[in-house]
């Protein structure tokens, strides 16, 4: 997994996300404080430019790490109650609390590399 743009699949949350290096993504609420290291070792799927390996259901040995920036809050959200006829309606918000991470390092097992080999080309015999 030398390739240039690798990327991984993971699961946290319940959640699915494809992640790549540098890059920060918003998951569901974890206790972590800022600035504190999150591993994530539930890696579905690993990915580069010429080579995926897909895990079964995760793939051994690889993790993400990524560092916390903290707790967010999501877009607000409307809840509205309403029924016909009684005079009822209910109008209530709501903030969701995310953790934003950003992505470090994905780090890849050695049996995952070994093995790559190009494809010989079959000579005919004359």
């Amino acid at each position: 997994m030398e390739g240039k743009h690798i990327y991984a699949i993971i699961e946290t949350g319940g959640k699915q996300y494809r992640v790549t290096p540098g890059q920060v993504v918003d998951v569901d609420c974890l206790n972590v404080t800022e600035g504190e290291a999150v591993e994530i070792a539930k890696v579905l799927v690993l990915g580069d430019d010429t080579h995926t390996s897909i895990g079964k259901p995760a793939v051994e040995g690889a993790k993400v790490l990524a560092t916390s920036q903290g707790t967010v809050r999501g877009d607000k959200i409307i809840v509205y109650k309403f029924k016909a006829k009684t005079r009822y309606r209910r109008h209530t918000g709501h903030h969701q609390l995310f953790t934003r991470l950003t992505i470090d390092k994905i780090e890849v097992p050695e049996h995952h590399t070994r093995g790559r080999h190009k494809k010989e080309e079959a000579v005919s015999g004359s």
